[in-house]
């Protein structure tokens, strides 16, 4: 098969005309040609989402793909850090199996941290020690440990921490970070373990520590964290340290854009084309020994075509492992070239794994007394963001009930462990959401995945709440009489449906939970982040409010 237009060489940083010939999935042959007319399409490495877990897509892996090609990603380094968290290896192996039917790039690791800390801290529905992590490292299908959260414990030396990740640097494989606000030794320290990734950095002072400490910085702009606009400064002075990422990306964004949208974005404030195809193509393999290829002679032919070089390009073909899987003019064809891997993956989905035991709960279950005089410990939650604030209230009324109380915008959060038979649902105070009449509740609730629920009532937390158990997983949105939903069946966190069709209905949920009175750009992501303890400042798990600043149950 042969290719012509404008190549965009990222290796020589130049654009010439010429032919790109592919026979049996590898560039054999690059001619320069001088007959290219001028409105030919640019040829470029396809781009690479540098860390997302594609459960946040609540897509299956090739789903996942089908919609990504369509925005010029040609691979992504997937940690399956959610699916592992519900059901261990079983959910790792589910993901890799799934992903095997689909022409896509995927480049899996072995979660690191499942649960995410201590069982002490929270429940989650497996469990993998250092010896679970060193079995996956010597699989040639993990190619990377999943981002070290359990940050305290690395700095602390906690043999199991380290042990897994001398695992990682025994095989030789890369090892991604997540320690938000690091700086000075303690930075130094976390990135001398051989932790050479961080994606969680908010400002400039954070990221520059990790590039001091020879770590890479994953700019991250998904649906709920954006620091993009805190980081890209960087890409001028160090565009060999920096790769672009989603990390979690909702499926009503995925549709409208993957890292094609950082690139635009990147490009029309004024950075460097080949410092933006750095970070975006070439970064993410060198970091993680892949060979997807650049668009040179003898590389695998995964490349792209655009119809110009502006901040408003338009990828018009995706070509991945030598074959067209994306055509924005003959998108039937599309489909139809990948009908047969979609047919082969909904082959398995048969019997969807899942982990699920929670039993119906009533509004006895989820009540609180405050009183005047006591303290309201309160998470403060924040559009755009992962962080939370820890607001400490003497109260003089009851805000769930007295609405001349002037903090009547807080609601009540509630996290109910679905792993263990009869346990009871662990309420607390929330404030930054909003909800005025309804609630909203799902499944997906990082990183254990326990129900989490918002919402005004007792009454509509109750209802959203059995309506997920009834699912078996899922999200709901209720907004007064009226109740939308997605049914989530595998483990809790990913639908069967095709791509287009979950980001129809997670648009829904979206709508109704505006309707509801909450204005948050991407309420459930900001919801399902309320339940991560390893986040500052204050969370709520399954077994209480948990301070991470200072590590204790408040």
């Amino acid at each position: 098969m042969k290719y012509t237009g404008h190549i965009v060489d990222v290796v020589r940083r130049e654009v010439f005309d010429g032919e790109v010939e592919v026979n049996n999935g590898v560039i054999t042959v690059i001619t320069p040609r001088h007959d290219i007319p001028g409105d030919a399409p640019y040829w470029m490495p396809g781009f690479i989402d540098s860390h997302v877990h594609i459960e946040s897509s609540m897509m299956v892996p090739a789903e996942f793909a089908r919609v990504a090609v369509e925005q010029g990603t040609i691979g992504v380094v997937a940690d399956p850090h959610e699916i592992g968290n519900v059901l261990g290896n079983e959910g790792i192996d589910f993901m890799i199996a799934n992903g095997r039917h689909i022409r896509f790039n995927f480049c899996f690791g072995a979660p690191s941290c499942v649960p995410s800390c201590g069982t002490d801290i929270e429940t989650s529905g497996a469990r993998l020690d250092s010896g679970d992590i060193s079995e996956l490292m010597h699989r040639d299908d993990i190619g990377f440990l999943g981002e070290m959260m359990n940050y305290p414990g690395v700095l602390a030396d906690d043999a199991e921490t380290l042990a897994k990740i001398e695992a990682a640097l025994t095989c030789g494989k890369p090892i991604d970070g997540h320690a938000p606000g690091l700086h000075g030794q303690q930075r130094q320290k976390y990135a001398q373990t051989g932790i050479s990734t961080d994606h969680e950095c908010s400002t400039l002072e954070e990221a520059m520590a990790c590039i001091e400490a020879g770590m890479m910085v994953q700019i991250r702009e998904g649906s709920a964290a954006k620091n993009y606009e805190a980081l890209i400064p960087l890409l001028n002075e160090h565009p060999d340290r920096i790769m672009f990422c989603t990390d979690d990306c909702h499926p009503d964004d995925l549709i409208r854009g993957h890292i094609n949208r950082i690139v635009g974005r990147a490009l029309a404030d004024g950075y460097n084309l080949w410092d933006v195809l750095t970070a975006v193509c070439v970064n993410p393999q060198r970091q993680y020994h892949l060979s997807w290829g650049l668009l040179q002679k003898g590389d695998a032919a995964n490349f792209i075509s655009v119809d110009n070089l502006t901040p408003h390009f338009r990828v018009l073909s995706t070509v991945v492992k030598g074959k067209e899987v994306y055509n924005c003019n003959s998108y039937l064809s599309t489909i139809q070239s990948q009908s047969k891997s979609i047919n082969n993956q909904m082959a398995i989905l048969d019997n969807y794994p899942n982990r699920f035991v929670a039993i119906p709960i009533t509004a006895d279950d989820i009540r609180m007394t405050l009183n005047g005089g006591d303290t309201a410990h309160i998470i403060r939650a924040y559009d755009g963001s992962l962080l939370t604030k820890h607001d400490e209230v003497k109260v003089t009324g009851n805000p769930l009930i007295d609405m001349h109380y002037p903090w009547n915008e807080v609601q009540k959060i509630v996290v109910y462990n679905r792993y263990t038979p009869h346990a009871r649902p662990v309420v607390g105070l929330v404030r930054g959401f909003g909800i005025s009449n309804g609630a909203m509740a799902g499944s997906v609730a990082h990183d254990c995945h326990n129900i989490v629920a918002i919402g005004s009532s007792d009454e509509y937390i109750v209802k959203a709440i059995n309506r997920i158990i009834e699912m078996k997983g899922g999200e709901v949105a209720i907004a007064g009489e009226e109740m939308t939903d997605i049914a989530l069946p595998i483990a809790g966190l990913i639908s069967p449906l095709g791509g287009h069709e979950i980001a129809y209905r997670s648009s829904l949920l979206g709508d109704t939970v505006r309707r509801a009175g909450c204005m948050l750009k991407s309420p459930f992501i900001t919801m399902a982040f309320m339940c991560l303890p390893v986040i500052p400042e204050l969370k709520l798990t399954d077994r209480g409010l948990f301070d991470s600043v200072n590590w204790r149950f408040v």
